[in-house]
């Protein structure tokens, strides 16, 4: 008979936290730089730019992923294990992740704290609230909003048109009744009745430009660069127009700030925006990244969803911004993954796998390999070496296992399976040995295409490159949309793909590396604040809905003022 594995609340309710000044003074930051929320949770000041910049800087590596399975395949469980494995093979290590949004805490996918004895702590803490930043993301946005709707009332000076208001609400709950309403109904005091919605918080481009700003200064322009809507006469209307940005970036004053908290094996980690991975950038912020590079020998990021999704947008997007070159990528992928993408299997969100998918068959691991192989491409693409983590599941067998890492072998990349879960950052030294040797080789990173290229063909090279596409097909709205941002001064910028992150096409039912197939550009909007063109390929949901039966169904506090229920 086996003994029950404890669940994550479990674990850590066990575990003994550092004083998170211990936890600083091995990255090198003096108590000076940091502001307490709490016992285990702290600011970094953002003097700590300018503080640290002469020290060495670390190695850089990305975590990605195959395209995942509705049930995600532990990036960020790898992330954390491998970041207390370099710890453990003798390299002084941070991690950096972005903020969960309570959303999906609250719906199918439950908390972002990673698993079992890889986890960062206190969880309850950073899956509900942590220190209000994704609040106070919501409350600049929806202030932006709130004086839109109002110069609307006050005789619309700026001649918007009605019809060309792009800036929506936020609110971090999953509620699909949001997403289509009328605002301004009533007495005529009530304000201009029109039709809009609600995005969740971390689909915001105030998240978004928060991610990507460099110092308060460069948010502070950003926000007064954010286009709201466009005129009777066809120009673009910016929050700085609408008198916005000044009162955002207050607001926004204590949010731009890192935050500091630890994993269960003390590894610092730098916990810092979450903006969405198939909408937008979908990684953590360019400024927790600049202070967790002079902190040590390695910093370890992860990216949203598959390589095809946070790591292209990491490599063209991020790296742009922040001018850092990665030195290795981890590519994350499960035996369950690769049998789904075999295209056997259907695995669904919030249901138990099936179960042939739990029989032994390394022949539907192999036949799903074609997405793991295209995934290492996408990496080297942009000449960073990748290492296959393979995370380790119960239900797996050895020759499972095994077969992926032949996959991975026969595809030129390192690779090393890790029971971290179970065994915390011992179970990931492997991966860590692995991913030390890949970032001491030379970096050949480059972005993907140049800054001068045509948005269009930005798209086509991301498009066929990355995606396997035969190439984009734009809607005659997405050529006229296109034509104005490259009107606008706005062609320079990259271009941010929303696209499914089910499948490496724009079809979430294809499995594995589909081939001839075209991306169908359906719209195009200027994301200026941010800094990126955003496409969007099909039918993306902004605003997700709860399931049947959501995880806020178990979550509870008890009678000593314990969080219960929470995973």
């Amino acid at each position: 008979m086996s003994l029950r594995f404890p669940t994550d609340l479990e674990i850590v309710r066990d575990a003994a936290l550092e004083p998170l000044t211990s936890v600083a003074e091995r990255m090198g930051l003096p108590p000076e730089l940091l502001e307490p929320y709490g016992d285990h949770v702290a600011k970094i000041r953002l003097s700590a730019l300018t503080d640290l910049a002469e020290r060495p800087r670390a190695r850089y590596v990305v975590v990605t992923a195959v395209t995942p399975t509705p049930l995600g395949e532990g990036k960020t469980t790898i992330t954390v294990g491998l970041g207390d494995g370099l710890n453990r093979i003798g390299h002084r290590t941070s991690i950096a992740l972005r903020q969960p949004s309570m959303g999906p805490v609250f719906g199918i996918k439950g908390g972002a704290a990673g698993g079992g004895y890889s986890q960062v702590v206190p969880m309850e803490r950073l899956n509900l609230h942590l220190t209000g930043d994704i609040h106070a993301v919501g409350a600049a946005h929806n202030l932006l909003a709130a004086l839109l709707d109002n110069h609307l009332y006050r005789d619309n000076a700026l001649e918007i048109d009605p019809h060309d208001i792009s800036w929506r609400r936020v609110l971090d709950v999953n509620d699909r009744s949001l997403r289509s309403v009328i605002t301004g109904l009533g007495r005529r005091a009530d304000g201009v009745p029109r039709q809009t919605g609600f995005d969740i918080t971390a689909a915001s481009e105030v998240m978004a430009l928060l991610s990507l700003s460099s110092s308060a200064r460069d948010m502070r322009a950003r926000l007064g660069r954010i286009i709201v809507a466009g005129s009777r006469a066809g120009k673009p209307v910016t929050a700085e127009q609408i008198g916005g940005a000044g009162a955002m970036a207050a607001i926004l004053r204590e949010a731009i700030k890192p935050n500091l908290l630890q994993t269960l094996e003390h590894t610092p980690v730098l916990v810092h925006t979450g903006p969405f991975g198939n909408i937008a950038t979908g990684n953590s912020s360019v400024i927790a990244d600049l202070i967790g590079l002079r902190c040590g020998d390695f910093l370890v990021t992860e990216a949203g969803f598959g390589a095809d999704m946070g790591a292209e947008r990491f490599f063209n997007i991020k790296c742009r911004v922040s001018g850092e070159a990665p030195d290795a990528a981890v590519v994350v992928a499960t035996v369950r993954a690769l049998k789904a993408h075999s295209g056997r299997h259907a695995v669904a969100a919030g249901r138990p796998l099936p179960d042939g998918m739990l029989q032994e068959s390394p022949e539907d691991v192999r036949a799903g390999a074609a997405n793991l192989v295209k995934q290492i491409e996408n990496c080297r693409l942009h000449g960073v070496s990748p290492v296959v983590a393979v995370n380790a599941f119960p239900t797996d067998h050895a020759s499972e296992l095994e077969e992926v890492r032949r996959i991975a072998a026969e595809a030129g990349a390192r690779s090393a399976v890790c029971t971290n879960v179970a065994d915390g950052g011992r179970g990931a030294e492997d991966l860590a040995r692995a991913v030390a040797e890949a970032a001491g080789e030379p970096s050949a990173y480059a972005p993907l295409y140049p800054e001068d290229a045509s948005i269009r063909d930005k798209v086509e090279t991301v498009a066929r490159s990355v995606y396997g596409a035969d190439g984009a097909e734009f809607s005659e709205a997405a050529e006229r949309q296109v034509r104005a941002c490259e009107r606008n001064g706005l062609g320079r910028l990259p271009v941010c793909i929303a696209k499914t992150h089910l499948s490496l096409s724009a079809d979430p039912s294809l499995r594995g590396a589909p081939t001839g197939w075209t991306l169908p550009v359906r719209e195009a909007r200027p994301a200026a604040g941010a800094g990126y063109v955003y496409l969007i390929c099909g039918t993306m949901q902004t605003m997700p809905g709860l399931g049947s039966s959501p995880a806020a169904y178990s979550i509870d506090l008890d009678d000593d003022g314990e969080i219960t229920g929470l995973s």
